[in-house]
């Protein structure tokens, strides 16, 4: 529109409609994205054989597609095989299983770990392990500063940068720590029957009311042991559980986040063979260095830590017990430690009953968790200021001497 000799254009400011596009909008900008093009639907008529370009080989308008044999190279190409159907495969079952694996993250957390494993929380850690803790014959000679050191190498002194990054010195860290633990081993000779084990496959399958599920995939690090752990509760507390009702998310399903498979085979291993001198799994170590859309939050985090502790114990039992479904006569226990290079997480896991299919009847298994426990506050090789003023020193600041003594006492429990 043009108004008069002044030859101002005016601008039309009502919104342009869905499907249109304005003049003065490039396409791009417009956010319109392109619909895909859809091939027409073939028409079978029956009784008529459509006519084709089959016999002229090439392409005339008008005729039919051909539909084309599947070309036979006459060997067996690597990169380009077709695998046989789901339907067609040896394991294939029609009774689904639903499996966890290292990246499950889980949306109800902690409740849906309890459901599944059939156990209680308990708040804390038993009092057998507290009892280590507290006691300053176990410590190590110059235990504060040692440990100080061990968290300045790994987050200063193992590396040049400035800012390091998590996958860089968690790792350092939890090794730095089992080496303070380890010096120990002159005063606690039972130390000397353990190892440590890394990038072995757990699997455990069970029933759980009408579903199968499985745990199955890698799960950190594992120090096994010669001699299992002691149990954490006695059969007072044990037959107890009876009358725990688990907690409920209805109408939230159990198994959601779970991967649905009918590909699967019925078993349990330890992931070790037949003869391994250190076959009791003692503390399952987790380092949460992952990237950044990939790394488990505090809540998914522990739900992992209890699938997995308990796949490793629930593997044991099977082997050692055999495969029938019943309550334990030596409960097994478990530990398990996460952490994220500053914060842990404290699990200890009493396998009492193999029995898991009834929902809220018999016995259940216990777990004791300590959660969110910091080993100190910052570890800046800058000093963080703000209006002028030091918010943050440079260097570490606000360490925690009761997080490292529950790991040490958790790596004594057993033999002590």
């Amino acid at each position: 529109m043009w108004c008069g000799a002044s030859h101002v254009r005016a601008v039309n400011l009502v919104p342009a409609l869905s499907g249109c596009r304005t003049l003065h909008v490039a396409a791009g900008l417009s956010a319109q994205a392109q619909r895909p093009h859809k091939m027409p639907e073939p028409v079978e008529i029956p009784g008529l054989e459509p006519i084709t370009y089959w016999d002229r080989m090439h392409y005339m308008p008008g005729l039919a597609d051909p539909k084309c044999p599947p070309w036979d190279r006459g060997w067996e190409d690597p990169w380009h095989r077709r695998g046989p159907k789901y339907e067609e495969m040896q394991l294939y079952k029609e009774k689904p299983c639903f499996t966890f694996h290292q990246r499950t993250k889980m949306l109800e957390g902690v409740k849906q770990a309890l459901w599944l494993t059939k156990s209680k929380l308990i708040e804390g850690l038993p009092k057998q392990i507290l009892r280590i803790a507290a006691d300053s014959a176990n410590y190590i000679e110059d235990q504060d500063e040692r440990v100080k050191a061990a968290i300045s190498h790994a987050r200063f002194w193992s590396t040049t940068e400035i800012r390091p990054k998590r996958n860089r010195f968690c790792p350092v860290l939890l090794q730095n720590l089992l080496h303070l633990c380890r010096t120990l081993q002159p005063r606690f000779p039972a130390l000397g029957n353990r190892t440590l084990a890394e990038n072995y496959r757990v699997t455990a399958m069970w029933e759980r009311e009408s579903d199968l599920f499985r745990i199955s995939g890698l799960n950190g690090i594992l120090l096994s042991s010669k001699q299992p752990l002691p149990t954490g509760a006695g059969k007072e507390e044990i037959l107890s559980t009876k009358s725990y009702v688990l907690p409920t998310f209805y109408p939230i399903s159990p198994n959601i986040d779970l991967q649905q498979t009918n590909i699967y085979q019925i078993h349990n291993d330890t992931g070790f063979r037949d003869g391994y001198p250190f076959p009791h799994a003692h503390t399952l170590y987790f380092t949460e260095c992952s990237a950044h859309t990939a790394r488990f939050k505090p809540e998914p985090l522990r739900a992992k830590m209890i699938m997995f502790t308990f796949a490793n114990a629930f593997a044991r039992a099977k082997l050692q017990y055999g495969e029938e479904p019943k309550v334990l006569d030596n409960p097994i226990t478990v530990q398990c430690i996460a952490t994220n290079g500053r914060m842990f997480q404290f699990l200890v896991l009493q396998l009492n009953t193999t029995d898991l299919q009834s929902s809220n009847d018999g016995v259940k298994n216990l777990i004791w968790l300590d959660q969110d426990q910091l080993l100190y506050d910052y570890a800046k090789c800058l000093p963080v200021i703000r209006k002028k003023m030091i918010q943050v020193p440079a260097g570490l600041s606000g360490y925690c001497p009761e997080t490292f003594s529950k790991f040490l006492a958790m790596y004594l429990h057993g033999a002590v």
